[in-house]
């Protein structure tokens, strides 16, 4: 757990990069989906010479490419994913708002309480996966518990919240001419929203592959991870490097 303040997803990008030198990596991959996406993100930014590609299953909620003048105009597809993630903002979005401005009073009520803890974790599991309304059809109550107590034990569900108000201090904006320096790779599951259009991510990064994926949702590496690790194979299959290099 973090003890002082400045732990976002910037610092913990350079943390990943500190940790694969000192396995012997010098050049290697990365992948993400949720806050992960972003932390592979600011890798790819910050360490180009050593990230062979990032292969995503997310767009990180922060990144707004740029949209001013002399960029072109917003497709049908784009205006629709703008008002789609308006819509789910509005529905689904409370949760990331009280995290960002006052994850500490809401860390006290989730780290006391099993219960309350167990019912936020399991609200955005049933919502944000493709369960149709039954959790239990994508989740055994063992994949429950073990998520939750995983939390529970570590005492860590304070900082998982703060990290939405640390992630406000360096947020994801590119700016004019700026691109994600690498090659990307896509996975994009059905029930994972809001979820932009290839067209909108291709404004900043270099997308090489884009697979649409007959199932899942948020959670694609609990719900789908066969079909989730084949797409992380396919894209970097052509980018590994000789022994040793990745």
């Amino acid at each position: 757990r973090p003890r002082a303040a400045g732990m976002h997803p910037r610092k913990i990008a350079e943390i990943w990069g500190e940790l694969m030198t000192g396995l012997g990596y010098a050049r290697f991959g990365a992948q993400g989906g949720d806050w992960g996406a972003t932390v592979s993100t600011w890798l790819a930014i910050d360490r180009p010479d050593r990230v062979a590609g990032i292969h995503l299953n997310y767009i990180p909620g922060s990144y707004a490419p740029d949209l001013g003048p002399g960029t072109r105009a917003l497709s049908a597809g784009e205006e629709e994913f703008l008002a789609q993630r308006d819509r789910w903002i509005q529905d689904e979005g409370a949760y990331g708002h009280v995290q960002a401005t006052r994850p500490q009073t809401l860390a006290y009520g989730l780290n006391d309480s099993p219960v309350g803890l167990l019912a936020w974790i399991l609200e955005k599991l049933r919502n944000w996966s493709d369960c149709g309304g039954d959790v239990f059809s994508r989740f055994t109550a063992d994949d429950i518990l073990a998520h939750v107590t995983l939390y529970w034990v570590t005492q860590t569900i304070g900082s998982s919240a703060r990290l939405y108000a640390e992630a406000g201090s360096m947020p994801l904006r590119l700016g004019p001419s700026e691109r994600v320096p690498v090659p990307c790779g896509v996975a994009r599951f059905p029930k994972e929203e809001p979820m932009p259009p290839r067209e909108w991510v291709q404004r900043a990064y270099d997308v090489v592959s884009w697979t649409e994926m007959r199932s899942g949702g948020h959670f694609a590496a609990m719900e789908e991870p066969d079909m989730l690790a084949a797409s992380i194979r396919d894209f970097f299959r052509p980018l590994r490097g000789g022994r040793g290099q990745g």
